[in-house]
């Protein structure tokens, strides 16, 4: 991962309503949750969250599944997991780290 992916990655989770979504899928886990039940446990209006959640697919924190009418939204464990190292690689290399 390089800083451009990073950045474009971590500026998507700092909207408000994407993180709420992202969290909420996270908590759901790796089955992740259909668009409809998202909408019905956050209270986000249809449009909006379609929105929301293509900017989240964008950038690979999510993607959709589609079994016959319905639409599944998957978090991506693994490019949250690369984002996380990518922020932690350079940890405590230039002195102290505070515990």
């Amino acid at each position: 991962m390089n800083n451009e992916i990073a950045a474009k990655r971590l500026a998507e989770l700092g909207h408000n309503t994407r993180l709420l979504i992202f969290r909420y899928l996270v908590k759901v886990g790796d089955e992740g949750a259909p668009v409809g039940q998202i909408q019905n446990k956050l209270g986000i209006p249809n449009s909006t969250l379609s929105h929301h959640i293509n900017r989240l697919v964008s950038v690979g924190l999510i993607r959709q599944i589609r079994e016959s009418r319905t639409l599944y939204c998957v978090p991506q464990f693994e490019v949250l997991r690369e984002l996380i190292d990518f922020l932690q690689a350079e940890c405590c290399t230039e002195g102290k780290c505070s515990p």
